[in-house]
Formats: structure tokens, C-alpha cells, sequence
């Protein structure tokens, strides 16, 4: 979940990616509150510390596969990676079929062109985004899901996370991993050294960020080598400020770039992107920073980390695991900020999609809609599953089971991605697009109507006027 490689979404999202998010606020708001500092299930990625009731071992029937092979292909690096191929080793066993993870490149569609021209392409693709499970529609490469898989979704899933793997009224992707991209992590000893408390608004997000800064510790550290970050800052400031009616017209590119409601979104990120020594490295050292190097760094270093705090999902929580910190303790978490009215909730996916039709790709699409496939990611850290059925009690630690509650408890109110909507050349290539622009304001955060102008001039060419 980490890349927003897509073409436009169309139809796909209906009123998933276009309902209120208030209710979402309130349960995450309320569950992150909750989660306070006395976990003690520690963090990271350890299998051992799930500590709670697993999905039924056999909730889930599957055909023998026996002598039948496979290919799955996402852009799942690390730790990540390592934690999924858990998951097909259990397919494996259940199954009797042999499941190869095929690493694939950003942007993920470009990567699955090649395979399939040049006759290769993997059973199974894990697309990140709605607007790639219809551009695959399109061109012919996904297949639909079969009875059992769409049994399976349906007896799991919420109308809203089905909704978004549709393309013309048949179910194409199974979203087996979610993420809400509405958190901010800190460094407890940095706040405590400080004596800095959670903000809940974007005035007080800026007043902690100066009591971090005056304590001797830069406040934020931006992975801005991965263009994809800066979007997720930018979506979290737009929604909450200009709201989500604007959200959709803009993520539909039914008003410009070049609305007011943009400026008052860039003007607002450069009270932090553009306040000296309020970014680890300044502008230059952000720029080449990559996503996970972020997050580590906000957690090493003693009481001299580089960083009191890294904005992003609760996926940071497998980069978390790398580091001595203990999530719930050392690593803390809290929503972002409301900066209008209503605190923002982002949201994104990605979903397992069909393409070489087979009885065992339907199966494996099968087991991917299931509890018990879910169970065992989310035992492991740093995963999100939109599964209405796991049991919440496997997750590692009480921050990361709040968080999975919260998402359950919101149904289908929360808003995908922005630029995971948009056309993949604006909004999901590196060097181009939406992803280059916004690289360039948080160098030059003064130049907002150049930013505007770019973003429009890219955004039209992308959306064909």
C-alpha cells in the first residue's frame, strides 16, 4: 500500500469514495484515545505476539490443487513481502498447489503490460487501487470472480469494500488489505521531553511541532523521495479543509487544480513543508529520504531521533518493527489533525485480481476473501484487513486492534485515495505528475500558483482535457 500507480476509477468507486466520513472520525478518534500508553503487547512483526483467538482453522473450503501451480504478483518489498508469503504458505498446505510471489515494479500496470506481452503474465495481480482493477477491465487482462470467491467477499465484506472491486456490476478484486492513511506517529520520549501532549486540530498540531522544535528535536520527517507520501499529506489537508464534496469533484477532476480550495490546501501544508528546521534534513534531505527510512528514523537515536514525529498509515508500523521501539509505548500514534470542521479519513487498498482464469487462481482469490488469510497477516503486523469476520483479537497490539476496529465499526464511510483515483501518468509515476509537483513545492512551498499551474497543466493532459 504504499504506491498510487492508476488510471481513473470511472464508475468503480460509487458512493464508496463519496459518503460522509464523520462516523469513521469519531470511532478512529475514539479508539486511538483509547489506546493510551499501557499496551503491553508490544509491536513490531513477530508472529508470537498476537496473544489472541485465531479465525477457525477451516472456515474457508477449498479444492485440492495438487500438482497445480501458481504466480502472484504485487509490489510487496521486505517485511512486507516476507508476512504475505506466510499467507500463500498456508494456501499451500490447505491446497496442495505450489504459489510463487513474483515481485513486481511501479507503477504495477506498466509492470503487468509487459508480462502479458510478453505471454507471461502472473494467475494473480495485487493492484493497489480501484482505478487499476478497471483499467485491467479494460483492456481485457482481469477476469471475473467465480461463485465461490464472490460467496466468500460477500459473506465478509461491507457493500462499500465490495463496491470498489467492481467494474460494470461484476466483482473483479477482492480487497485483501486496507490502510488508513489518517495517522500521525510520534516518538513518546521525544513528546514527553517536551512536554507536548496529542493535537487534535492543525493549530495545535503546529504548536506541538514548536515545542518539539524548542526541546532540540526537528519535528517531522517526510519521506519525500516516494512522491506518493506528499500525496497522502496533501489528500489528508484537502478533505479536511475544503471537504468531501470538493474531495470527489477534485479526485474526478470536475473543478481545476486551480480552485481556490487547492490554494487554501498548499498555503496550509506550507505552514509545515515551508517553516525552517521543521523538517529533518530540510527540503533537500526529504527529497532524499525514501518512505521507510522515515519512519525509522522518527525511532532511533535515543532521545536524539532525528525526528518527533512521520505522518502515514498504520502500515508504518512493519518499519516501526524494524527499530528497538515498542508499539503503544515508545512508537505512539494519533489521527491527523481536523484542519476544517471534521478530521479526514483516508483510506486505501490493495485487491487480489484474476489473470489467467483457473480453478486454482478462483481459489486463491478465494482464500484471500477469507478470515482465515487475514488472520494470519494481521497476527504478524503492520496489515489492515476491510475483513468484517477476522477476529480483531489477533492483531499484535492494542493500537494496531483499535485501529482494525475502527475501520470495521466505519462500514463504508471513508474516502480512497485521492491519486489513487486519478490517471496513472498524474497520479502514480515517480518524476511525473502530481507526485513531481508536489516533490517541487515542498522544495519551493512559497510557489503556489506554480503549483496549481503544473498540477492543472498535468491534470488535464492525464484526464483528457
Amino acid at each position: 500500500m504504499r504506491t498510487s500507480s492508476t488510471i481513473r476509477t470511472g464508475s468503480t468507486v460509487k458512493r464508496t469514495t463519496r459518503v460522509a466520513a464523520t462516523l469513521a472520525v469519531a470511532a478512529l478518534a475514539l479508539s486511538l484515545t483509547a489506546c493510551g500508553g499501557d499496551d503491553d503487547n508490544g509491536g513490531g512483526d513477530s508472529g508470537d505476539k498476537g496473544g489472541g483467538t485465531k479465525a477457525p482453522a477451516s472456515s474457508v473450503t477449498l479444492p485440492k490443487l495438487d500438482g497445480e501451480s501458481l504466480e502472484v504478483a504485487a509490489v510487496w518489498t521486505g517485511t512486507e513481502q516476507k508476512n504475505f508469503k506466510q499467507v500463500l504458505t498456508e494456501f499451500e498446505k490447505r491446497t496442495g498447489a505450489k504459489v510463487t510471489f513474483v515481485p513486481a515494479q511501479d507503477p504495477i500496470i506498466n509492470f503487468l503490460g509487459s508480462k502479458i506481452a510478453g505471454g507471461a503474465p502472473p494467475d494473480v495481480a495485487m493492484l493497489p487501487q480501484p482505478g487499476a482493477i478497471k483499467q485491467a477491465v479494460d483492456k481485457g487482462w482481469a477476469k471475473p470472480l467465480a461463485a465461490e470467491a464472490t460467496k466468500e467477499l460477500g459473506e465478509n465484506y461491507s457493500p462499500g469494500w465490495q463496491d470498489i472491486g467492481k467494474v460494470g456490476g461484476k466483482q473483479y478484486g477482492v480487497y485483501y488489505k486496507a490502510a488508513n492513511k489518517s495517522l500521525i506517529w510520534y516518538n513518546a520520549q521525544v513528546f514527553e521531553n517536551a512536554g507536548a501532549a496529542e493535537p487534535k486540530t492543525w493549530d495545535e498540531l503546529l504548536n506541538t511541532a514548536q515545542m518539539v522544535y524548542d526541546s532540540g528535536v526537528t519535528p517531522f520527517s517526510v519521506g519525500g523521495a516516494d512522491g506518493w507520501t506528499l500525496t497522502d499529506w496533501f489528500e489528508n489537508v484537502y478533505l479536511s479543509q475544503a471537504g468531501p464534496e470538493k474531495y470527489d469533484q477534485l479526485a474526478r477532476h470536475e473543478i481545476k487544480w486551480t480552485d481556490p480550495s487547492v490554494k487554501e490546501a498548499l498555503t496550509t501544508l506550507a505552514e509545515i513543508w515551508g517553516k525552517k528546521d521543521f523538517v529533518a534534513g530540510g527540503a533537500s534531505g526529504a527529497l532524499q529520504t525514501e518512505f521507510p527510512a522515515s519512519v525509522m528514523q522518527t525511532f532511533t537515536g535515543g532521545d536524539q531521533p532525528k525526528a518527533g514525529m512521520v505522518y502515514e498509515g498504520d502500515f508504518a508500523q512493519v518499519n516501526i518493527g524494524e527499530t528497538k521501539a515498542e508499539i503503544g509505548t515508545d512508537a505512539k500514534v494519533f489521527p491527523f489533525p481536523a484542519v476544517g470542521d471534521t478530521a479526514p479519513v483516508v483510506s486505501g487498498g490493495d485487491a487480489a485480481v484474476i489473470l489467467k482464469d483457473s480453478k486454482a487462481a478462483q481459489a486463491l482469490a478465494t482464500w484471500l476473501a477469507s478470515p482465515d488469510a487475514a488472520a494470519i497477516q494481521a497476527k504478524l503486523g503492520g496489515f489492515l484487513s476491510p475483513n468484517k469476520s477476522i477476529d480483531s483479537s489477533v492483531y499484535p497490539n492494542e493500537v494496531q486492534k483499535k485501529i482494525a476496529d475502527a475501520l470495521i465499526a466505519a462500514g463504508d464511510d471513508f474516502r480512497f485515495d485521492m491519486s489513487d483515483q486519478a490517471p496513472q501518468a498524474f497520479g502514480g509515476t515517480p518524476g511525473k505528475g502530481e507526485w513531481k509537483t508536489l516533490q517541487d513545492f515542498l522544495k519551493n512551498p512559497k510557489d503556489v500558483a506554480g503549483a496549481q499551474a503544473k498540477l492543472e497543466a498535468d491534470a488535464a493532459a492525464a484526464y483528457g482535457g
